[in-house]
């Protein structure tokens, strides 16, 4: 006959299951294993303009810090993978915001799970990326795959298109075991990286990474990593596609997630066109909106310097007009490196 706090483990596993998590996997609270790695790592500025990592840094390497009387980590990993195939017109947008934002989909869900930890007589707080933990420390102590050289988590059964999330219990629940490092010898992900933000073994400079650069920093985007950017308009996957790991990827259950047609449906003029209106009804639904019409133009701008031909240039030149300097330096820049490239 099974054991209550083994019966309440089952229960959670079965939820979970029904919710569409692809697993969930158990941890005990205690501080995360490299807290101390982390701190250095805020403390070296590597974190660049996102300020909210350098804030709160006890509760983000204790989970007992935010719920008195933690006991476990539940963590969970939500497939996105929407597939290989890249639908956009002359831009690359990442994976992940392919469609509608994926907080919206798996906080519901989180919630109906800490409803039915509730009644099991537990207190819960929950996160998808939002909160102050160190989400893959605790689900690598879980077994919840292992954190991969890029400091990416890497799944054994599906790569590493999954979301990660947790909720933080007064639960008394059997922790799982932890995998092992299956990354081996493999650099892939190191030799790949287009600014070489991945500077060692699970060492990422955010400065330089491309997904930082695109989404999280407010300002110009620096000159010496304008052309590493290629064609990536929204984030980067590179670190993703070069692993390995990812030939068991499978393609996720959650159609919310797959390409949404009323983006890429539009080609890189049609988004240097936007405007802030139609930017809103554009991503209304996106987790791209959250980077607003003005950095969503600078990024469209260096793409289109990349990648761009004399067709972009009408737009490009209005948009080097533009009030808003940010907009303005960054078509400004696209226009001199697609006339450069035309008059070659």
């Amino acid at each position: 006959m099974l054991h209550s706090s083994e019966t309440t483990k089952n229960n959670i596993l079965f939820i979970a299951k029904q919710l569409g998590f692809f697993e969930c996997r158990i941890s005990t609270v205690k501080r995360a294993t490299h807290a101390d790695r982390y701190l250095d790592w805020v403390e070296q500025g590597c974190a660049g303009e996102m300020k909210w990592l350098e804030r709160n840094k006890e509760r983000r390497v204790h989970p007992g810090e935010i719920v008195d009387g933690a006991k476990s980590v539940i963590s969970l990993a939500y497939n996105y993978f929407p597939g290989n195939d890249h639908p956009g017109h002359g831009y690359k947008i990442a994976r992940y915001a392919w469609n509608v934002d994926y907080h919206n989909i798996i906080e519901e869900k989180l919630k109906d799970l800490d409803l039915a930890l509730s009644e099991m007589g537990g207190t819960q707080r929950y996160y998808v990326d939002t909160g102050p933990v160190l989400e893959r420390d605790f689900a690598t102590d879980a077994g919840l795959g292992w954190n991969g050289k890029s400091t990416v988590q890497i799944h054994p059964k599906i790569g590493n298109w999954f979301f990660l999330c947790e909720l933080i219990s007064t639960l008394n629940l059997e922790a799982d075991s932890p995998l092992r490092d299956h990354c081996g010898k493999c650099t892939k992900c190191i030799d790949h990286c287009p600014t070489d933000a991945i500077t060692g073994p699970r060492e990422m400079d955010a400065r330089r990474c491309i997904s930082y650069l695109t989404i999280e920093n407010p300002g110009a985007i620096p000159l010496e990593f304008r052309k590493a950017i290629g064609d990536r308009i929204y984030g980067c996957d590179v670190c993703l596609e070069v692993c390995p790991w990812n030939r068991f990827a499978k393609l996720s259950h959650d159609t919310k997630l797959h390409a949404k047609g009323a983006i890429f449906e539009k080609s890189l003029n049609d988004f240097l066109k936007l405007s802030p209106e139609s930017f809103n009804q554009t991503f209304a639904q996106s987790p791209i909106k959250r980077i607003k019409h003005p950095r969503f133009l600078r990024n469209a701008c260096v793409v289109a310097g990349n990648v761009g031909s004399s067709k972009e240039l009408p737009q490009l030149k209005i948009l080097s007009q533009s009030d808003d300097p940010l907009i303005a330096e960054h078509a400004q820049w696209a226009v001199e490196e697609i006339e450069t490239r035309v008059s070659q």
